[in-house]
Formats: C-alpha cells, structure tokens, sequence
C-alpha cells in the first residue's frame, strides 16, 4: 500500500460556487407624457404666433405709413391756411392753399411721367410756400426742367380757372385770387436757388443762375419783405452750391447737363412763353386798390 503523506491536514471545504450576478432589474418602457407634448409645442407654437402677430402688425404700420403722407400733407395744408388766414381771411387763405396743391401736383405728375415713383405727398410751409421732393428729378437736365416747368403750367391753370370764375360771376374775390395764382408762378420762373426757373435754367444754361441772382436781389431791394428775404438767401445759397458743382465738372455733370439741341430749344420756349403768358394775365386779372 502506498503511503498517504497528506493525511495529517485537515480536510479543506469545498469552494461554493460564484453566485449567479443579480439579472438587471426590468425597466419599463416609458410611457408618453401628454403634458410633456404639449409643453414642447407650444415652445413651437408661440414663436410662429408671434411671428404672424408680428406680420400683421408689420402690415399695420406699412398701412399707417402710407396713410401718414396724407396726414402729413392735409395737416401742413390746414396749419398754412390758418397762418394766411391771419393776413388775408380763411376764405382767400383756402384760395391760395389750393393754387399751391394744384402747382405742386404739377410736380408730382411730371415726376410719375418721367418713371419716378418716389415723390412725396405736397409739404406746406406757412408763408415760404410748398414743396416736394423725391431721390431723383430726371436722369438729365432736361427731365429736371420738364418737371420744373409742369408746377407753373399746371398752376397756371388753376389761376386761370379763377379767373374764369369771376369772368361768370363778376366776384372780384376770384379776380384777386386768379392775380394771386399767376403771380406765384411767375415767381417760380426766377432761375435762381430752388425755384422752378433754376430747374429750368439748368437744361437752357447754367449761366443764367448769375442773373437769378441778379433778379432776386434786385427784388429784396425793392420789396424788402422779409419772407423775400429769407426766400432769397436760400436761394442764393443753393445756387452757389450747384454753380460750384457744375464749374467743377467730371463725367457725371457733363452727362447731365449735356442734352440734346431740340431739348434745349424746347425748354426755352416753354420757359420763355410761361413768362409772357403770366405776365399778361397779371396784367388783365390786375385789381386796382380802392382809396
């Protein structure tokens, strides 16, 4: 028999075996929570009803704009013959507002015409006037001096329709008011500063600002009536400003100013017959002052 050499040790245990890992608990799927949902779209929701309450609005004040050039206009309209009226009486203050309005839709339609769309409604400033304005007034000398000339010639016909008023009713008041409206455009036809003859004496020849001056000054001296004044300065003023820019000039002035003959031919007898015509009528429509 063999001998056993192991038999003094104490028997060892058995070794358990490893314990089974614990199995992950089971997790159910999650459930959809509605108010969850709903909170996500309205995230979404609101923007895309402020950005249609926004467009609306937008839309809003785009209308209110549009609107704001009449109110603009009527309001200035109103402010300027309640000003006149402390001179002359509301009745003939609405008179002259009105021959003002027709003058300068004068511009306005020529403006349309010569492809601007831009024009602004008619702005009135009490006892300097109305006035206009727009990015461009023609591509050249020429458009400018259509546009010009349109006011006294559309003006011209407002006076005239005065007078023809008194002619039917022999109401001295439309007498006056037509002299008024053909003086006004006279006026205008000075080739000096912004009047509308300057507009002209652009595309006929810009030398013929210097005797814009010429007139303008002689009339401060002889009719010193402040407004003339003030009228004055500024027109000299800007014709300063565009006499040195067009002594300067560079391609861009010689494209303007240099049209054509029958253009120019054109102008000046346009310019030239609104001269002799208005001076006539003042001269018919005149009212002597009674003593």
């Amino acid at each position: 028999m063999g001998v056993n050499e192991n038999r003094w040790l104490p028997p060892v245990a058995a070794t358990p075996p490893p314990a089974a890992a614990p199995e992950p608990p089971i997790v159910p799927d999650p459930v959809p929570d509605p108010d969850r949902r709903q909170s996500w779209l309205g995230r979404l929701v609101a923007p895309l009803i402020a950005l249609v309450a926004f467009a609306g609005k937008f839309k809003t004040v785009l209308l209110a704009l549009t609107k704001a050039k009449f109110l603009v206009s009527s309001g200035s309209m109103l402010v300027s013959v309640a000003a006149y009226a402390t001179i002359w009486g509301w009745q003939f203050a609405v008179g002259f507002v009105l021959l003002l309005l027709v003058h300068e839709y004068g511009h306005v339609i020529q403006l349309r015409r010569e492809g601007i769309r831009d024009a602004s409604a008619p702005i009135f400033i009490p006892f300097l006037g109305a006035l206009i304005w727009a990015k461009s007034l023609g591509e050249n000398a020429a458009a400018e001096a259509r546009t010009a000339l349109a006011g006294p010639i559309i003006g011209s016909v407002g006076a005239a329709v005065c007078a023809g008023i008194y002619l039917l009713t022999g109401d001295e008041f439309f007498r006056a008011l037509a002299f008024t409206g053909f003086f006004l455009n006279l006026f205008n036809l000075l080739p000096v500063g912004f009047l509308d003859g300057a507009r002209a004496a652009a595309a006929m020849s810009p030398w013929l600002w210097l005797l814009g001056v010429f007139g303008i000054v002689t009339l401060i001296l002889v009719w010193p009536n402040p407004f003339i004044i003030l009228i004055g300065i500024l027109s000299i003023w800007e014709t300063y400003r565009r006499f040195k820019e067009f002594r300067a000039g560079g391609e861009a002035v010689e494209k303007y100013y240099g049209i054509g003959k029958r253009d120019r031919i054109l102008i000046s007898v346009t310019y030239l017959a609104l001269i002799a015509v208005l001076t006539i009528a003042m001269d018919v429509t005149h009212l002597e002052r009674a003593l």
